[in-house]
């Protein structure tokens, strides 16, 4: 998928996405090793995107399990099409049981999802599985069996193992604590918030009007509010959704009423508003 480190921060940013040199690092050793990659971090800072972005350059099919509380295996993995299976039952009324049964179980009544489509695939394929700490902790029971043989039981059916390994990515917000063992079958990457001069580029990139002098000044906000006690720090996609608010707004400088009157763009809650309002400093900055 990718020859070297550079090879994955030059591809990666031809579709958009800056990765520092640990994400390119990893995103190669991942691809190298055939291990997955857990991705780690606040909301907001590019966990998601770099799935799509590996997806791009690699020419693959992007496969998509959102997690949520109580995603089970039939949304996980697979289910029957029992409205088609009755109809069938119904059409089949002087056939045996055993006639019927191996017609019923077979391949036109599956309903693959995501984690048996990635597995099945013979195309290149990104498994996204994103926002796995907000599955239920019976879920890793199941991802453990994908991720250290790919392959997938189906009991009607078989093991269906891969003929290609799909590239996986597992991104987590970090809202529990996942199992040591779902993490050792992994290679792990955490991404925070960036660097200064990493996110300006991110922001030139993104919002290529905005001025020079206008983007280090939202840059450095930015990092201001997140050293502050706020309930929700504001993510990369935050910082460019500003930009771009400004932008819209024709604003040539930061000063307090622009500030004060878009703050509800990168701020989430009351609180973190009032207490960013109050304790901001402009000329600090």
């Amino acid at each position: 998928m990718f020859t070297s480190v550079d090879d994955v921060s030059a591809r990666l940013a031809e579709t958009g996405y800056l990765a520092s040199p640990a994400v390119a690092t990893t995103v190669f050793l991942a691809a190298r090793l055939g291990k997955p990659l857990l991705v780690e971090g606040p909301a907001g800072v590019g966990k998601t995107e770099l799935a799509k972005a590996v997806a791009q350059v690699a020419a693959a099919r992007l496969v998509r399990l959102q997690c949520y509380e109580g995603v089970d295996e039939s949304r996980a993995l697979y289910e029957w099409n029992h409205a088609k299976q009755l109809l069938r039952i119904s059409a089949g009324r002087d056939e045996s049981w055993d006639e019927t049964r191996t017609d019923i179980f077979s391949e036109e009544f599956l309903l693959p999802r995501p984690l048996l489509t990635a597995i099945r695939g013979d195309e290149p394929t990104v498994l996204l599985i994103d926002e796995t700490d907000k599955a239920d902790v019976e879920m890793e029971g199941l991802l453990l069996e994908v991720l250290s043989d790919f392959q997938v039981t189906v009991p009607e059916l078989g093991t269906v193992t891969a003929t290609r390994r799909p590239f996986v990515v597992l991104t987590s917000n970090a809202g529990r604590e996942l199992s040591e063992a779902l993490r050792r079958r992994c290679l792990f990457l955490h991404i925070g918030f960036p660097e200064e001069e990493l996110e300006r580029r991110i922001v030139r990139l993104k919002v290529p009007g905005l001025g020079q002098a206008l983007t280090e000044s939202v840059v450095r906000v930015v990092g201001a509010l997140r050293a502050m006690d706020l309930r929700k720090a504001p993510s990369v996609a935050e910082t460019v959704d500003w930009a771009r608010t400004l932008l819209a707004l024709g604003a040539d400088t930061l000063d307090e009423t622009v500030v004060r009157d878009t703050l509800g763009v990168i701020l989430k809650h009351q609180d973190d508003i009032q207490k960013a309002a109050a304790k901001l400093d402009l000329d600090a900055l």
